[in-house]
């Protein structure tokens, strides 16, 4: 069995790094609409078995219902990878043999580029991975067995992970995707992001009717022409 892992914090306390150029309402807003987008990309998915959430947040419990999706309620959330952690060996417990995590800020993702990653085959023990697109996190990690290493998500996770993966003598499929890598964490991130087309997104429809990015792409224009 194929599964997927949805880890959901409570967005209220979402995207501090973004505390310099966001309100606490705007990064609140923008949270919810990559969550949206990131939730419109799953429900597309045709590879998973499975679909568990891992949370205790209110809103993420009823989108899970809403889906039919397997809910791992939490009582109280410590760190993302004690989160993905405790959910892994439960989901190990229940027959599981190859689990995806994938976080819930990419808004650019498709199905097919979840699909991608649940369809890869190779004998456990194996590691696929997907890095941040600075290339020091880790925006997806598939293992098989699901409970093949620790987790140690934040600031260099992806060195760690490969390096928990040989540690335990697992296979690495390291693999590549534009949009699975584009994350949104600090204000590097978001220009990146306001480079791409937003069309048909809850993101990108949040970012103009907000009016953040009028503000930021205003920024763009005085930094190229000199104006401070």
């Amino acid at each position: 069995m194929r599964a997927l892992l949805l880890p959901i914090k409570d967005l209220r306390n979402a995207k501090q790094r973004l505390a310099g150029v966001l309100t606490p309402e705007e990064r609140f807003g923008l949270a919810e609409a990559m969550l949206a987008d990131t939730i419109r990309a799953v429900r597309g998915v045709r590879r998973a078995d499975k679909i568990f959430v891992v949370t205790n947040y209110d809103p993420a419990l009823r989108i899970a219902e809403e889906n039919g999706w397997e809910i791992l309620r939490e009582e109280q959330q410590i760190s993302e990878s004690d989160s993905v952690d405790a959910a892994s060996r439960i989901c190990e417990g229940r027959g599981v043999k190859a689990l995806l995590r994938v976080p819930l800020d990419v808004p650019l993702v498709q199905a097919g580029d979840i699909d991608d990653l649940l369809a890869v085959e190779c004998e456990e023990p194996a590691l696929v991975i997907v890095p941040s697109r600075d290339g020091m996190g880790t925006n997806a990690i598939l293992r098989m067995p699901p409970a093949l290493f620790p987790s140690h998500f934040g600031m260099g996770s992806f060195a760690k992970h490969v390096g928990e993966a040989e540690r335990v003598g697992a296979r690495v499929i390291f693999r590549r995707s534009v949009r699975l890598e584009m994350d949104v964490d600090d204000e590097a991130d978001l220009r990146v992001l306001l480079k791409n087309d937003l069309s048909g997104t809850d993101t990108g429809r949040w970012l103009r009717e907000t009016g953040v990015e009028a503000r930021f792409r205003s920024h763009f224009r005085a930094g190229a022409t000199g104006v401070r």
